[in-house]
């Protein structure tokens, strides 16, 4: 797909073609942030730091971690991280095992996947072809997370990864207890191979000890204005906060 900022400006285009417009609210995430005293985002599936850029512009001054696997996303993400203070590129994937796999790479980078793309991603957005492959390391969150992270830290943990996004958790089963609070891209639609629902995603995280707090529009169907993806904000449940 084209990057979550991206879609959510086609979708406030759609909100305001139809006469509709967002009330104001203060940002969910800036709320949590500060409410929740995080000290560090882990950022898997970073590209070249949207995400970052989004907290830095949002008044976030902590740590950013910011994880690319990918050799063009990540030569701009070194490159928009290099002058910011707190912030750090690794290039890496996040998944269930630690390995080398192959990942495809889609043609506007940011639909780039481990999962086979299915045609109704293609049909919503026909720039995210496959142009190619690339072979790229893989580790679980919980064999590096003590490099990035103390023990006293209050993580938010986000994952943008393409259907990938249980693999990512699988192998977080004990970082999941430093983390305040998640933030996920969540499918409404199946768009790649294997990936889970939203419905399964909130189940799961559920059972792992978070609440749901925020759900944001993150794409949809420029032709028929369809809702295809989500973003997710969960918090840690206040009894095992």
């Amino acid at each position: 797909m084209p990057s979550a900022y991206e879609c959510k400006a086609v979708v406030r285009n759609l909100l305001a073609h139809a006469g509709i417009h967002r009330y104001r609210r203060l940002d969910p995430l800036g709320q949590f942030l500060r409410r929740s005293r995080v000290d560090v985002v882990l950022d898997v599936g970073a590209n070249s730091g949207q995400f970052g850029r989004h907290l830095r512009a949002m008044g976030y001054r902590g740590r950013i971690v910011s994880f690319e696997p990918l050799s063009g996303a990540f030569h701009k993400l070194k490159a928009n991280t290099a002058t910011i203070g707190q912030w750090r590129a690794v290039r890496l994937a996040l998944g269930d095992s630690d390995e080398t796999r192959t990942i495809n790479v889609a043609g506007n980078s940011h639909s780039s996947s481990f999962l086979a793309m299915l045609p109704r991603h293609l049909s919503a957005a026909p720039t995210s072809a496959y142009v190619g492959t690339e072979t790229v390391t893989v580790r679980r969150l919980d064999g590096i997370i003590d490099e990035y992270c103390t023990a006293q830290d209050r993580c938010l943990l986000k994952i943008d990864v393409q259907g990938f996004e249980d693999a990512v958790l699988r192998g977080a089963q004990q970082s999941l207890a430093r983390c305040v609070g998640l933030q996920l891209e969540l499918s409404i639609t199946p768009l790649y191979q294997g990936g889970l629902m939203l419905p399964q995603m909130l189940e799961r995280l559920s059972a792992e000890g978070f609440t749901l707090l925020d759900l944001k529009p993150a794409c949809v169907d420029p032709a028929t204005g369809e809702l295809l993806q989500v973003d997710g904000l969960f918090s840690r449940k206040r009894s095992e906060a």
